[in-house]
This record gives structure tokens, sequence and C-alpha cells, in this order.
């Protein structure tokens, strides 16, 4: 049992954080003790993306921005091809099934949104795909998605939101631009040596984890939605089945051309399936 849990600490701390989460939200949550709206979005966002400059070479990101067949696939699949496919599944949902609307608009909502800026990142590297990509894909969808994301909520549910683009600009910039440059260049310049940390990937995991219970958080302490059990249960059935059904599409979908390689596979199943919670920040 102890290997067991040693191989998937991971999985054990996401079950963990969600726990904590039910137990103490009021800890994590915006506003709370933990100050996540300044430690995730200044501090645990930029450590993943710091470190994430450390482990990449600036070749490997060259090679990534000229990956533009990739880049195409992720974009159009998180930005077209998955909200399509929820607003078509949502209305037979509706019509077949007669689930809450609210769930259903919640779907809809998620799937406008742009990829994360560090679960998909983390991932990937824990698998051994591309990680140069993943990064160079979650700062793209990141930034398009502040332009790209409203649009989609009015088309699909007729309303958006206002959102300070410039603001958004310059929080991306500090957040993840930033650390990702001073950590690639204090590589290209040896100032750091790499291979004497090799606690770095644990580190990032950790955070995630850490971003992963602020965000379960603040979803335990609201308690304002007009939904029952039942409706939980089954948004929990949904999301899983969606997930699991885009992975499939996304992952057989790269796999059957020519363009990617293995690694580029990793990379594009993950960071074209994955949806951040935020938009802009």
């Amino acid at each position: 049992i102890n290997e067991l849990i040693k191989r998937n600490w991971f999985l054990c701390g996401v079950l963990l954080s969600i726990l904590f989460a039910e137990l103490f939200p009021s800890l994590g949550a915006t506003g709370g003790v933990l100050q996540p709206e300044w430690s995730v979005k200044y501090g645990a966002v930029g450590v993943i993306f710091f470190i994430s400059g450390l482990s990449l070479r600036l070749d490997d990101i060259s090679a990534a921005a000229r990956s533009y067949k990739l880049h195409l696939f992720i974009q159009l699949f998180t930005f077209l091809c998955i909200p399509l496919m929820i607003q078509i599944l949502s209305a037979l949902l509706w019509f077949l099934l007669g689930i809450n609307e609210w769930i259903l608009k919640g779907l809809i909502t998620v799937s406008c949104m742009p990829p994360p800026v560090s679960s998909a990142i983390i991932i990937t590297k824990a698998i051994g795909g591309n990680e140069a990509a993943a990064v160079f894909n979650s700062i793209i969808g990141s930034f398009i998605g502040i332009f790209i994301t409203p649009i989609s909520l009015l088309f699909f549910l007729g309303s958006t939101a206002l959102l300070p683009m410039i603001n958004s600009v310059v929080i991306l910039s500090q957040t993840v631009l930033l650390p990702l440059g001073i950590g690639l260049m204090l590589r290209h310049f040896s100032i750091v040596q790499v291979s004497r940390l090799p606690h770095l990937p644990s580190i990032s995991q950790a955070l995630l984890l850490f971003i992963i219970y602020t965000t379960f958080c603040d979803a335990f302490i609201t308690h304002d939605t007009p939904m029952n059990a039942s409706d939980i249960l089954i948004t929990i059935g949904l999301v899983l089945l969606i997930q699991i059904g885009l992975l499939y599409i996304s992952f057989h979908s790269s796999q059957r051309t020519k363009w990617y390689t293995a690694a580029d596979v990793v990379a594009i199943t993950f960071c074209s399936t994955h949806k951040s919670l935020t938009l802009g920040n």
C-alpha cells in the first residue's frame, strides 16, 4: 500500500486537497487567510512558470513556436470544437432528459473558457510530453481567451461579461511571461544548474495541489446555486463523461496524422481538453 501511495502521491494529494477544501473552505477561499487572489495568482502560478523556464532551453521554446500545426489543432479544438460539441450535447440533454438548465449553462460557460495556465503543463511534463509546446499553447490560449471567450459566451448564451482587456494582458504578462522569461534566462546563462535541483517537478505538482485546494474552497463556500444533491451528482457524472470523451477525441484525432510526434500528441491531448475556471488572470 505504501508503494502504491508513493507512486500515485499526486492523485492522493488531489483527493486530500478536495477533502480539506470541504472541511476548511474559509481558509483557502477568496479573501481568506491564505489570500489566494494573491498567493495563487502571483505566487503559485508565477513559480510554476518560473520552474518551467528553468526546465526548458531557449531552443525548445523556439522549436515549439514554429510548430504551427500543433498550435492550430489545440486552439481550434479549444475555442471552436469544444464549445460547439457542448452546445449540441446540452441541447440534446435538455430536450431528451430535461436536465437542470443551470447545469447545462455551466457546461457551456466552461466550454468557452481558455485552457488553464498551469495544470496542463504539469500533467504533460509528468507524462513525458512536449512541455515546451504545452507552455507555449497555455500562454497563447490565455491571451486569445481574453478576446474570444466573451464573444463565444455572447454567441452561445446570449450574454457575456465586460473584461478589462488591457489589465488582463498586464496581469498575464506579470504572472506568466515574466517568471517564464526569468527562468529561461537563468538557465540559458547557466546561473542556475537545473541538474542540482531534482525536486523542481515535485514543487510544481505541490503548487498545483494548492491551486486545486483554493479553487474547491471557493466552490464549497458558495451555497447560492439553485441545485440539489441529485443535480450535483448529475454534474459530476456529466463532467467525467465529457472529459473522457474529449480526451479520446483529441488523442485519436491527433494520433492519426503524421504531423505530430508521440510527445506532441500528449501535449495536444491535455492542452486542448482542459479548461480554466478564470479568464484573464
